[in-house]
């Protein structure tokens, strides 16, 4: 919307032609979200108290968790209505990337949403059906790998492009559908099951979020994509504005979510985060690499999958619970040191990421 207004004023006045500059609309994404969601914060959470939308704690949980009955949760609204304001008035408008990252975002938070609603305010204690749930974000999952696949325009769009080596990719075919529709979906869930303590799940989005808006500003730059012998994706790199805006709500977000939350994320957020990464990851060729940097996610569900498989079979489970963060806690971890150490060992993750740029 901006760019718009500055291509005009450009006519008129040559500063304007500076925000043509995709670095400068990130950074500026980056703080309008930000600053959109500190504003916000404070208005919202009385909101989501003042109708009593608080948190349920389970029983069979760390004692610790009890103090957090009751705190206000559904916030991952904050950060949806920050990152979509902040995108629409910085990047590009008629680039269908940025239409689609949207799209996908808005209904995997639509679906997180109305999870939330059912169990913490018509006090369904299981909020949506689960097949209901996984119903409505396969259609959407779905939906964007076929967008994806047929709309594609150079063969590598439909590639699976491998990290470490040069110009080896892979050529899926319609498989492409498939394996896209299991990144959404699994990068959703994933952060999803994340999503248990305080600042757990969106430093780690935040951090990945920044490391794909790298890839996605050299991704759509011929010359840079040449030069570090990754894949050429026109019109890739006007997602960098919304990585950006992402990473700037989501320390907003954090401003209230840090240790003691004021505010959880839920289901609305977590959902939404998840499959916006996921389909981002998609669109600049670099699934791979984003497994890599998820690696605290890939642990979490990896750790309920077992715990579930090894229950339904021996009768015993491998966890003191699952996810893993509760694992470590009932072994008498202080909450902040789960969250500060898997923060730690996903920003190494999000490091061996970015290397991969140039060891090819």
């Amino acid at each position: 919307m901006l760019l718009w207004l500055s291509e005009w004023l450009a006519k008129y006045f040559h500063v304007f032609h500076v925000f043509q500059y995709l670095t400068l609309r990130a950074i500026l994404g980056t703080l309008t979200s930000l600053i959109m969601a500190l504003l916000l914060g404070p208005g919202i959470i009385r909101h989501l108290s003042s109708h009593r939308v608080g948190q349920v704690v389970r029983d069979d949980g760390p004692q610790s968790h009890f103090s957090k009955a009751g705190t206000p949760t559904m916030g991952g609204t904050l950060v949806i209505i920050s990152v979509l304001l902040s995108t629409l008035l910085w990047s590009d408008l008629l680039n269908r990337y940025v239409w689609l990252v949207l799209m996908i975002t808005l209904g995997f938070g639509a679906i997180g949403y109305w999870d939330d609603y059912r169990k913490l305010v018509l006090k369904h204690s299981r909020g949506m059906p689960a097949r209901q749930k996984y119903l409505c974000q396969s259609l959407l999952g779905l939906g964007a790998a076929l967008y994806l696949y047929f709309t594609a325009s150079l063969p590598v769009e439909t590639q699976l492009v491998m990290p470490f080596f040069k110009n080896l990719s892979l050529a899926m075919g319609p498989f492409f559908i498939i394996f896209t529709y299991f990144v959404i979906v699994g990068s959703s869930n994933a952060v999803n099951l994340t999503d248990g303590l305080d600042g757990l799940a969106i430093m780690p989005a935040v951090m990945i979020s920044g490391a794909l808006g790298v890839f996605a500003y050299a991704t759509g730059n011929i010359h840079h994509a040449t030069y570090l012998a990754i894949p050429y994706v026109p019109g890739a790199g006007e997602i960098v504005v919304f990585c950006g805006s992402l990473v700037g709500a989501g320390l907003g977000f954090l401003w209230f979510n840090t240790y003691p939350a004021q505010v959880f994320m839920g289901d609305v957020g977590a959902l939404a985060l998840g499959a916006a990464l996921g389909i981002i990851a998609v669109i600049v060729r670099q699934e791979i690499v984003f497994f890599l940097m998820s690696g605290i996610f890939v642990l979490e569900t990896v750790s309920v999958i077992l715990q579930v498989g090894s229950y339904k079979l021996t009768g015993k489970r491998i966890f003191k619970m699952a996810p893993i963060h509760h694992h470590f806690e009932l072994k008498g971890w202080p909450e902040p040191r789960v969250i500060v150490r898997f923060w730690i060992i996903t920003f190494v993750l999000v490091l061996c990421g970015l290397a991969t740029l140039k060891l090819r």
